[in-house]
C-alpha cells in the first residue's frame, strides 16, 4: 500500500554575488570587438534582472556542478531534524555533470560527508527534477526509505563563456547563431534539493505530495533544445559531437554548442498548457482548490502565451497566485522547480489547507512535469529546542567498606565512565537530543534497537547466577534478583514504541544492530564462565547508564518532541530503579571476593561495555 510522503525542508545554492544584466557580458565575456546586439532584446523579453553564475570574470570555475548540488543538500538537512548520516536515498538531477563518466549522483554523494546510501542519477533538462521527485517519492512512499533527498543542480555559463566561441572562429566578421546565443542570455547557474519524509516535520509546514504527473511527446517532435550542430542533430542518421573524429573537429562543427529551435517553443507552451486541461478532465486537478501556481517558464514571454490559452480553455488564474523567481534567479533547468518551490516555501506565504500546482516544462524533447502539493503542518515558526551543552556526569557512586582494593576499583571505574559518557555523548542519536534535532522516527529507531538487546540482558544475568559456586550464594542471590527485576523490560519498551507509531509486531521480529550483537556475545560469554565476577563492569556501566544518563535522555526527548511521560516510561523507569540495582552492586563489591587480578578483569569488563555500549548507538539501523 501506497503510505504518503512530505516534503519536510528544502535547499538552494546560488554561486557569488547576483549579476546584473549590465555585468553580465562581461562576466561570460564579450565574444567579439564589439557588445552584443541581441543581448537587449532577449532580456526585453524574458525579463530577468539578476542571475548567478558559478565563473568569475576570468571565466573560471568557481564551484563545480557536484558542489552546488551538495551544498544545496547541506542546506536542506540544516533547515531539518536529520543529519547527513541519516539520509537513505539520494537523487541528482542534471543536463551536464562536470564529468561524463560517472553518474551526477556519484559525484554528489562523493562530495558530501556521508556514510554509504542508495543513490539514482537522473538526466535530463528542465523537467528532469521532477522525475527525481517522483523517484525519491515513490521510494519513500512505498516504505522501501523512510527519507530521501532530490537534489536539481545546473552548471550552464561553463558552455556559455565566450572563449568557446572564439576557438570556433566565431566574433570579428563570423557571427553566433542565433539558436545559440539566444541562450547566453536566457540561462543561469545554482542548485535547489527537496528533502522527503514518510511524516510531516515535527513543527512548521510541510508539503504533502497528492500527485506527479510526467509526460513526454518526443515520438512526435524533434530535438528543440540540444547540445549539437542542428543539421547535424537532425539529420538521419544523427550525428553527434562522438561521432567526429576528433574533440577539435567537433568543437569546429558546433557540435558542443548549446541550441534551442525558437520556432518550437510555441508547440511547447501549447502542450505544457494541455496537460494542465488534461489534468482537469481526469479528475486529478481541480482549479477551483489552487492557491498557489509555480509554473517554471524560461521567459516571461512564455507566461504572457501561456496566459492566454489558459483563459482561451476557460481557466482564468489570478496573476497574484502565480509564484516565480525567474527575474531574481534566472532560468536555472532542472533546478529552477525546486529552487521556486524552496523560495515560496520560505515566503511565509503558505498557510495549511492549501493547494500547490507546480508545472515545469521542458523544451528539450517536449517533456512536462506537474506536480500537486497540499500544505499540511502549522504556520507557527518552526523554533528548534534550545540546544544543551553536552556535560558529564558525576561517575556512578559505588559504596565501599573502605577497603584499598574497594577504593583503588572505584576510581578506576570513575575514570572508565569519564571517558565513557565523553564518547557516548558524541554519538550521533545523543547529539541530536542535545542539539534539539531528535525526530520521533529517532526516537522509534532508538527503541526498536535498544529493544533487542535489552531482551537479553536478564539473560546474561540470570545465566551468571548459574555459574556462581556455592560459597558465593548471596552474591549468586543478588544476581537472580537482578535478573528478575529486569526480565521484562523489554516489554516497556515496545508500549513505548507502539505509542509513538511504531508497529509492535515489527519490533518484536527486528533484530540486533551490530553493537548490539557484539554487546551481548561478550557479556554472554564472559557469563557463561564459573564466577563471572568481572560482569561487576558490566553492571556498572549499563545501571549507571540508568542511574546518570536515562531520565537526561527521557527528558531532552519528552520535551522535544511533546510527548507525555508514559511514551517514555522505560527510560524514566531505569532512571529511579538502578538505585535498588545499585545496592546490590554495591554488596558485592564489599562481599570480599576482590584480589588486584579480579580488579583489573571488571576494569577491564566495564571498558570493553562502556565501548561496545556506544557502538550499539552509533550502529543504529545497521543490522
Amino acid at each position: 500500500m501506497q503510505r504518503r510522503c512530505f516534503i519536510t525542508s528544502v535547499g538552494q545554492f546560488l554561486p557569488g554575488e547576483p549579476v546584473t544584466n549590465e555585468q553580465m557580458e562581461a562576466r561570460l565575456g564579450q565574444i567579439g570587438p564589439k557588445p552584443s546586439g541581441l543581448r537587449e532584446r532577449v532580456l526585453r523579453q524574458n525579463r530577468i534582472e539578476q542571475r548567478y553564475y558559478a565563473i568569475d570574470d576570468n571565466q573560471h570555475t568557481t564551484h563545480t556542478n557536484a558542489q552546488m548540488a551538495a551544498r544545496a543538500v547541506r542546506d536542506a538537512i540544516a533547515h531539518s531534524t536529520l543529519d547527513l548520516k541519516d539520509v537513505r536515498l539520494l537523487v541528482a538531477a542534471t543536463s551536464q555533470g562536470d564529468l561524463p563518466l560517472p553518474g551526477f549522483a556519484s559525484m554528489v554523494h562523493g562530495e558530501l560527508d556521508m556514510p554509504p546510501c542508495e543513490i539514482a542519477t537522473i538526466h535530463g533538462i528542465c523537467a528532469s527534477s521532477v522525475v527525481a521527485l517522483r523517484h525519491a517519492a515513490l521510494a519513500v512512499g512505498s516504505g522501501e526509505v523512510p527519507n530521501a533527498v532530490c537534489v536539481a543542480s545546473e552548471f550552464a555559463s561553463r558552455l556559455l563563456k565566450a572563449s568557446r566561441f572564439r576557438a570556433q572562429g566565431y566574433g570579428e566578421g563570423k557571427r553566433l547563431p542565433f539558436e545559440t546565443e539566444f541562450l547566453r542570455w536566457m540561462l543561469s547557474d545554482g542548485a535547489g534539493a527537496l528533502l522527503l519524509a514518510n511524516e510531516p516535520a515535527p513543527a512548521g509546514l510541510s508539503l504533502e505530495i497528492e500527485t506527479i504527473a510526467l509526460k513526454s511527446y518526443a515520438s512526435q517532435f524533434p530535438p528543440c533544445m540540444f547540445v549539437g550542430n542542428r543539421d547535424e542533430v537532425l539529420a538521419d542518421p544523427q550525428v553527434g559531437w562522438l561521432d567526429h573524429p576528433d574533440y577539435e573537429t567537433a568543437s569546429r562543427a558546433g557540435a558542443i554548442n548549446l541550441h534551442q529551435s525558437t520556432e518550437l517553443l510555441t508547440d511547447v507552451v501549447r502542450l505544457c498548457v494541455n496537460g494542465v486541461f488534461e489534468l482537469i478532465e481526469e479528475g486529478k486537478l481541480d482549479p477551483k482548490g489552487v492557491d498557489w501556481w509555480v509554473t517554471h517558464y524560461s521567459s516571461h514571454l512564455f507566461r504572457e502565451q501561456a496566459n492566454e490559452r489558459f483563459v482561451r480553455g476557460g481557466l482564468t488564474i489570478d496573476p497574484e497566485r502565480v509564484f516565480t523567481n525567474l527575474y531574481t534567479s534566472g532560468n536555472v533547468g532542472s533546478a529552477s522547480f525546486p529552487l521556486m518551490l524552496g523560495d515560496l516555501f520560505r515566503s511565509g506565504k503558505l498557510e495549511p489547507g492549501q493547494r500547490i500546482v507546480c508545472i515545469v516544462p521542458e523544451s528539450g524533447r517536449f517533456m512536462f512535469g506537474y506536480v500537486i502539493l497540499r500544505v499540511v503542518g502549522s504556520t507557527s515558526p518552526h523554533v528548534r529546542p534550545t540546544a544543551v551543552v553536552p556535560t558529564v556526569s558525576e561517575p556512578p557512586d559505588i559504596k565501599t567498606s573502605g577497603s584499598p582494593l574497594e577504593e583503588s576499583l572505584v576510581r578506576q571505574l570513575a575514570g572508565v565512565w569519564t571517558a565513557f559518557e565523553t564518547r557516548l555523548n558524541r554519538a550521533p542519536i545523543v547529539a541530536k537530543m542535545f542539539d534539539g534535532r531528535v525526530t520521533l522516527q529517532d526516537y522509534r529507531d532508538l527503541l526498536f534497537n535498544l529493544r533487542q538487546q535489552v531482551i537479553d540482558g536478564s539473560r546474561w544475568i540470570s545465566r551468571a547466577a548459574s555459574n556462581v559456586t556455592r560459597e558465593h550464594f548471596p552474591i549468586r542471590s543478588a544476581f537472580i534478583g537482578h535478573s528478575r527485576d529486569e526480565h521484562r523490560d523489554f516489554e516497556m519498551i515496545e508500549r513505548d514504541y507502539v505509542s509513538v507509531g511504531g508497529n509492535a509486531e515489527e519490533i518484536r521480529a527486528g533484530q540486533k544492530n551490530i553493537g548490539s550483537t557484539a554487546l551481548s556475545e561478550y557479556i554472554l560469554s564472559r557469563a557463561s564462565r564459573e564466577n563471572p565476577f568481572d560482569l561487576i563492569g558490566a553492571m556498572f556501566i549499563i545501571e549507571g547508564l540508568g542511574r546518570r544518563v536515562a531520565a537526561r535522555w527521557a527528558e531532552l526527548i519528552r520535551t522535544q518532541l511533546n510527548l507525555d511521560p508514559r511514551q517514555v516510561s522505560f527510560l524514566a523507569y531505569h532512571s529511579a530503579s538502578d538505585d535498588v540495582h545499585f545496592e546490590r552492586l554495591d554488596a558485592a563489591v564489599q562481599s570480599g571476593i576482590l584480589t588486584e587480578k579480579l580488579v583489573d578483569e571488571i576494569v577491564t569488563a566495564a571498558k570493553v561495555v562502556a565501548r561496545l555500549y556506544v557502538l550499539q548507538l552509533e550502529e543504529i539501523g545497521n543490522f
